[in-house]
């Protein structure tokens, strides 16, 4: 059985020391949904929202997150992230915002922590810009979809590639 990595040999946390590990190309992507009322959605869509622009608010929100992760999550490392992408589209069908992240660098420790924050944070986003008008929205299936990089290689969430 594995152990985590986050725990030393007597249980107690700490953050693991990547010194040793060589830099690598790292990338992750997440995704997250916000799913709403058909009106809501349509608000979102035509920017006629009194709080502003909502998916613009969200994408920056999301990059804010990537940024502050190891602020937020405590045994996180402190990353120079070189690139991170926000990306939310519309889906009339489900009434939903769908968000994908992706966060890079080249360095010695993942990004998926980045990636999911930024999903994170974009939703609660649209949530909090959005429960004037929506206090039924949900938040789900937020999830890591791909990573690669370091001693573990590359990994796809089913059906991702």
């Amino acid at each position: 059985m594995s152990k985590l990595s986050h725990l030393d040999k007597h249980g107690n946390a700490r953050m693991v020391n990547v010194s040793d590990k060589p830099d690598t190309l790292r990338e992750a992507r997440a995704e997250a949904f916000v799913t709403m009322q058909a009106e809501t959605l349509r608000l979102i869509e035509s920017g006629g929202h009194k709080k502003g622009d909502v998916l613009t608010v969200a994408r920056i929100a999301g990059i804010q997150a990537a940024k502050n992760c190891a602020s937020l999550i405590p045994l996180c490392h402190p990353l120079l992230l070189t690139g991170i992408d926000v990306e939310l589209s519309v889906d009339r069908t489900g009434n939903c915002v769908h968000i994908l992240t992706c966060c890079q660098l080249k360095g010695a420790t993942g990004v998926e922590m980045e990636a999911l924050t930024a999903a994170s944070v974009a939703a609660l986003t649209i949530y909090d810009m959005c429960k004037a008008v929506d206090r039924g929205m949900t938040i789900d299936r937020i999830r890591l979809l791909h990573k690669s990089g370091g001693r573990s290689g590359e990994w796809n969430a089913d059906g991702e590639t």
